[in-house]
């Protein structure tokens, strides 16, 4: 039987990773040469070409476009299980990086990550903030922490808890513009859209209704804390999560309505690549995390229905 060239795959893909066969061998600690030669094998062995190369300019094939993934998953496991064979023979260790939307990233995360550190001194965090959707095998994250209503996925996700979703608008808009009862209503308002999941709203009403909008208005953005001066100036209506909007509507500066309807499926996610294979380190944040955010979320709830 014929095995699998395993290190031509993981220099292909730190090529990928680098776009340079000169920075994946800096990376790597070998040489040019080898680099090239492990390639070489590989393309020979697949049939076909990875790279188009010009004395400038190093550019993936279709060919090796299409394997790139693949790649980049045999390279993550192959790490993560030698990861795992270290930890287990010691106190977890190293870096472990980490994706999360900006403000709740902000309010809630860094915080989490302050005492984490400091009850796990061996390990280091990356934490990167933002609102964009991130690609956690392409950009080489370990945990991604994401709020929506998630479709399938060969991502693995942890649901950690519901997040509640309220419908907010300023007085002023309420009082020039008349406040919906319905939310086939909300067609007829000016609706603050989010970037990075602009469609639909879909909600659900206590006794089992359900209704959709597709809203439209004059601002378009990809993070929910920018839409709070708008809100506040009667600009139009949002629809945002409770942990930006509650210090808003107990101050009175937002309403929320619609307060019968929610939004259906809307939770926060602990997102890991497909393998199964996890570095010590790496499940000490995710149980941390995990507990850390079920009990913020218990308290949010309480607070709110207090």
């Amino acid at each position: 039987m014929r095995l699998p060239d395993f290190e031509a795959w993981a220099m292909f893909a730190c090529v990928v990773e680098h776009r340079s066969f000169s920075a994946a061998a800096d990376a790597i600690g070998v040489s040019k040469a080898t680099v090239s030669k492990a390639i070489s094998r590989l393309e020979a062995s697949l049939g076909t070409t990875l790279f188009h190369r010009t004395s400038r300019r190093l550019s993936l094939t279709d060919s090796g476009a299409a394997l790139a993934d693949r790649a980049a998953r045999i390279l993550t496991e192959a790490r993560a299980a030698e990861d795992s064979a270290r930890d287990a023979a010691a106190a977890p260790a190293g870096l472990v990086r980490i994706a999360a939307p900006i403000t709740f990233g902000i309010r809630f995360v860094a915080p989490a990550i302050a005492d984490f550190l400091s009850a796990h001194p061996g390990i280091e965090i990356d934490l990167r903030l933002s609102d964009a959707r991130t690609d956690i095998v392409a950009d080489g994250f370990d945990i991604a922490l994401r709020i929506a209503d998630l479709p399938d996925s060969s991502l693995r996700a942890r649901r950690l808890a519901p997040v509640t979703v309220r419908v907010v608008a300023a007085p002023a808009y309420l009082a020039a513009h008349g406040t919906p009862r319905h939310p086939a209503e909300l067609g007829e308002h000016a609706c603050f859209g989010y970037a990075n999941a602009i469609g639909t709203w879909h909600f659900r009403s206590a006794s089992g209704e359900e209704a959709s909008v597709r809203p439209a208005g004059p601002l378009v953005t990809d993070n929910g804390d920018a839409m709070l001066p708008a809100l506040r100036a009667g600009l139009g209506i949002a629809r945002l999560p409770d942990f930006i909007v509650d210090t808003e509507i107990a101050s009175g500066r937002l309403v929320e309505i619609l307060p019968d309807w929610r939004s259906a499926g809307i939770a926060l996610h602990l997102m890991t690549p497909p393998s199964p294979l996890r570095p010590a380190r790496v499940e000490a944040v995710i149980a941390f995390l995990a507990e850390r955010f079920r009990d913020l979320c218990r308290a949010e709830e309480a607070k709110a229905v207090g």
